[in-house]
């Protein structure tokens, strides 16, 4: 039997209210000893003033919610007590719950942990909790919703049941050596798994957009020294992240900002300004924003309009690339030269405002591009795309094996390969990862 366990759910620190839950087989006993009450009917909030039973000292008045097993979060007896927030009304009751015997703090995501063991959500659910919980955006916020409801998780559970369904037929053909598999019913299992493949390999070529949201789309600003690369990463983050000068060279070093982009999570970095130097803290800040360039999700590269055109920066242009041409106030604006395909050309002032709505809107949908909600659910994690690009290397297989016993063995891998984004199959070793950064009390 589980031990039962006990913690604060809501955030720590004054508040007008703080709930604290209890789970397990002595949730009960301890809810009635600390209210000297009976059980309050089931999923009814209900009044309670709770006291320590060592001492009969009032703790406060509050209410408790009782969600006898297995109709609770975790699928155990569940005790909840909702309690008047302050810090010293949180700490008397936490105190006098880790005064009995029966109880014990409980460890950060055991609660969900225990929801997974006894069925009541997966891995993927699970995975979209916590996603749910640390979305900064409205758009993370949706997507995490949509898998935390179960999205993923019917999917993927709907392919590794076709592919349990076809795999009985091979599994028949070996049992059952003297009666092989009619030839229409064999092509129609081939079939199956030809039609399963497909489907994951669409899944799979999503550009990481789920991934990207999940994270937050990284964005590299670049360009030579001066060019407006600081004064376009502080109109983005709306204050002074940046230090603007005249001075070429002030930006030595990356300097990252996260930030909200009409519900889209990026990350923007303001790189050193792309140039030769004697210098070797320059010259280390050069490299660092060619590396960046390297592994943007998107560049911004920025142009002074009332200057020759750069080189160097014109050579990190690609079709990842916004090219932003900035000072288009000034007079003495020197035409353009010819540059390789990219995503979009901007004239802005990042001083007087001009043609930045443009620019921001323009950048909103190169971003979402990158990392929108599509019709259905998306691949949010590497272990999920690791998993089903096993899945799909072992259907591939599957499919060109002549003989049943080959084929079978490779579909048992797909199906297993499945079952692990799920938890349909032991994934012990798994789960130590996906619930420890959960907060304590979920």
């Amino acid at each position: 039997m589980r031990e039962t366990i006990f913690a604060l759910s809501t955030a720590a620190g004054r508040a007008g209210l703080a709930v604290l839950r209890i789970s397990g087989a002595s949730a009960g006993s301890v809810l009635k000893a600390l209210s000297d009450a009976p059980l309050p009917v089931p999923r009814y909030a209900t009044r309670v003033q709770l006291r320590d039973p060592g001492t009969g000292l009032a703790l406060d008045d509050g209410l408790a919610i009782w969600f006898p097993a297995p109709g609770s979060y975790t699928g155990e007896d569940v005790a909840e007590l909702h309690v008047h927030g302050g810090v010293a009304v949180v700490a008397a009751v936490l105190e006098v719950l880790g005064k009995q015997p029966e109880l014990r703090m409980a460890e950060p995501g055991e609660f969900t942990r225990r929801a997974f063991l006894s069925g009541k959500i997966d891995l993927t659910e699970a995975e979209g909790l916590i996603d749910l919980i640390d979305a900064e955006t409205e758009v993370q916020r949706r997507q995490a919703l949509r898998q935390a409801d179960g999205a993923l998780g019917r999917l993927y559970e709907g392919w590794r049941k076709g592919l349990v369904g076809l795999l009985a037929h091979f599994e028949a053909s070996i049992d059952f050596v003297d009666e092989p598999i009619p030839e229409a019913l064999e092509t129609e299992v081939r079939t199956g798994i030809l039609r399963v493949c497909q489907e994951l390999t669409q899944h799979l070529d999503d550009h990481r957009r789920g991934e990207r949201l999940r994270e937050g789309v990284y964005i590299a600003i670049l360009g030579a020294p001066n060019a407006g690369k600081s004064s376009l990463l502080n109109l983005l983050s709306q204050r002074d992240a940046a230090i603007v000068s005249e001075t070429a060279g002030t930006t030595r070093d990356v300097v990252e900002v996260r930030l909200d982009l009409n519900g889209y999570p990026v990350t923007v970095a303001d790189t050193a300004g792309l140039r030769e130097s004697d210098d070797a803290i320059e010259v280390e800040g050069v490299r660092r924003a060619q590396d960046r360039a390297r592994t943007a999700d998107l560049k911004l590269t920025v142009f002074d309009a009332s200057a020759p055109h750069d080189k160097a920066t014109a050579a990190l242009i690609d079709s990842e690339t916004i090219v932003v041409r900035n000072k288009c106030d000034l007079s003495g604006i020197v035409d353009p030269c010819p540059v390789p395909t990219c995503a979009a050309v901007c004239e802005i002032s990042a001083k007087t405002g001009v043609g930045v709505e443009v620019f921001l809107k323009i950048l909103t949908d190169e971003v979402r591009s990158r990392a929108g909600l599509g019709d259905g659910p998306l691949i949010t994690r590497s272990r999920h795309r690791a998993a089903l690009e096993a899945c799909r290397d072992a259907l591939i297989r599957a499919s060109s094996e002549a003989e049943p016993e080959l084929a079978a063995e490779d579909l048992r891998l797909a199906v297993r390969s499945l079952g692990r984004i799920t938890g349909t199959v032991d994934v012990e070793d798994l789960l130590d990862v996906i619930f420890r950064d959960f907060c304590i009390g979920k």
